[in-house]
């Protein structure tokens, strides 16, 4: 963790925190600790409502132990391209998986999620997968399978005819299409129910409030994400100086 491993007296600091119903941000400012270190310790620990400050320091205690006895075994810090520091790119992609398990995703899918984003390629394949996280290749399969159903990574074959797993530009603006569209059956079915239940009735006022409403900000969101979408393609450099042109193949 960015400066050094919480103690057990800032754990229980984070404890009083969360029982005064302060936000992560406001802790971490407190403790004097990025925001992510806090996130990452109660999401690890039993989240908001379940985090004991003691509870959480042994487990901590257990799981440094289970790393040291296990070392000579465990994965090692790949070489980094670009002068980068090894060791910080894990703990970074720690933290991005400890954001994508914030944002609702189970915790072996926002780690394959966030293996994928932290490599230069946006790809790997299974067996790649399976090795720099030490899973089974059948956690990894599970884990791209719903994925995929989120329109969150994307599969194809490589010239060797291996399969690999793929996170890009464009799969941001089709998984925001996909969660704007999950609201069609919600709308669709709730105006049936204005029908069933009887127009100005307190039930179908209800149910036709929340189909007006979440019709309204689907195609909100369609339309910025149509809008949006040129963003996606409007490369940055990938060295420093270096800057590249918006692509214009309509892809």
């Amino acid at each position: 963790m960015p400066g050094g491993r919480l103690t057990q007296q800032e754990r229980q600091q984070i404890a009083l925190g969360l029982a005064d119903g302060l936000a992560y941000a406001e802790i971490a400012r407190r403790l004097d600790r990025p925001t992510s270190t806090v996130t990452r310790e109660v999401t690890r620990n039993g989240g908001p409502t379940g985090y004991r400050a003691d509870l959480a320091h042994r487990a901590t205690q257990q799981r440094t132990h289970r790393r040291g006895q296990a070392a000579p075994r465990g994965p090692q810090a790949l070489p980094q391209p670009y002068g980068r520091d090894a060791e910080a790119v894990r703990d970074y992609q720690e933290t991005l998986t400890t954001v994508f398990m914030t944002s609702g995703l189970p915790k072996m899918m926002a780690r394959v999620l966030g293996c994928l984003y932290t490599t230069d390629a946006g790809s790997l394949t299974a067996s790649e997968l399976a090795e720099r996280l030490q899973v089974s290749p059948a956690s990894v399969s599970k884990a791209i399978t719903f994925l995929e159903g989120l329109a969150l990574v994307r599969r194809e074959r490589d010239e060797r005819r291996r399969e690999r797993y793929i996170v890009d530009d464009d799969l941001w603006y089709q998984s925001m299409i996909r969660s704007a569209r999950a609201n069609d059956q919600f709308i669709e079915t709730a105006r049936q129910g204005v029908g069933i239940l009887g127009h100005g009735t307190p039930a179908a006022a209800r149910l036709e409030n929340a189909a007006r409403f979440l019709d309204f900000v689907s195609e909100g969101l369609i339309r910025a994400a149509d809008q949006g979408r040129e963003v996606l393609y409007s490369r940055i450099g990938t060295t420093p100086g270096t800057a590249a042109a918006p692509r214009s193949d309509g892809a």
